[in-house]
């Protein structure tokens, strides 16, 4: 298969979901769930970081535990579409330690953003320098209540 990355095959997908579910597994657990060998699965493993096809591994850590209790999906509309303007905010959101995730969106809103922190008072102290210095037509924020699902690994078996 011929991705945007370079060309992989059902090895290197394998790799990848083995990956997606557990990236501290050692190198020789993972050839052996791949049906490789651990030279072979190292090229490979090689291969798919020089591609940028992996950028990294990390831990899941649980954050509520660390009082990071709060996620709340920010919806952003805005009356500014300049590409100075867009890369200024970009920058801005960028530095916000409580950001997780940011998104340029289609439809009735601009920007989504995810935002991870310690309750209402995190999120009021996050709102606050979030519109320092930006003229914004409309911040809106949905609370999330419950994960029901979270951090899913992407299922690459359907793009065999």
């Amino acid at each position: 298969m011929n991705g945007k990355l370079g060309t992989i095959d059902s090895f290197d997908l394998k790799i990848l979901t083995c990956l997606q579910k557990d990236a501290s597994q050692s190198q020789r657990e993972l050839a052996e769930r791949v049906g490789l060998s651990q030279n072979a699965c190292w090229r490979r493993l090689q291969r798919l970081t020089a591609i940028g096809m992996i950028r990294g591994s990390r831990s899941e850590i649980d954050l509520s535990a660390l009082g990071l209790d709060l996620t709340v999906f920010v919806m952003i509309r805005t009356r500014h579409h300049s590409r100075e303007w867009i890369e200024s905010f970009r920058e801005h959101v960028g530095r916000l330690p409580e950001v997780v995730d940011f998104y340029r969106i289609g439809g009735d809103w601009d920007y989504l953003i995810k935002v991870v922190t310690r309750g209402m008072a995190g999120y009021d102290a996050f709102y606050q320098k979030l519109i320092t210095n930006f003229d914004l037509a409309t911040v809106t924020g949905f609370f999330a209540m419950e994960a029901i699902i979270d951090n899913r690994a992407v299922d690459l078996g359907r793009l065999k």
